[in-house]
């Protein structure tokens, strides 16, 4: 009794899938391969771009210099934006936009947001 049953499912789902897989085949645009040249100046995906810099944490200490033991000089939290200028290992030069403070924080902690392409 049960395998009549478990039959005609598989046979609904079989068929309510087919549509959903031969609609993103013909969804998908078709386009010419560009050649390397062009490719590098062309092609300006989002995911092929680094990322926003965002803070991993509620708030991380600006310092004077790029170590743990040297001056706090303010504390940079998560809703505030920030300009990073440079970086040095693990630790990023940065003006926190919201109070002006500049000094170092932690690369542990701030970092670059992670995008991924899926094609």
């Amino acid at each position: 009794m049960r395998s009549p049953r478990i039959t005609v499912a598989t046979s609904v789902l079989g068929v309510l899938t087919i549509p959903v897989f031969t609609g993103v085949a013909n969804a998908a645009p078709q386009t010419a391969p560009l050649s390397t040249a062009t490719t590098a100046v062309t092609d300006t995906r989002p995911c092929e771009q680094p990322g926003p810099w965002v803070i991993g944490t509620r708030a991380v200490t600006i310092r004077s210099k790029a170590t743990t033991k040297s001056t706090s000089l303010g504390i940079l939290y998560k809703e505030h934006k920030f300009t990073v200028h440079k970086s040095s290992g693990n630790w990023h030069y940065i003006t926190d936009r919201t109070t002006g403070v500049r000094g170092w924080v932690s690369g542990t902690y701030v970092y670059r947001d992670v995008r991924m392409c899926l094609d």
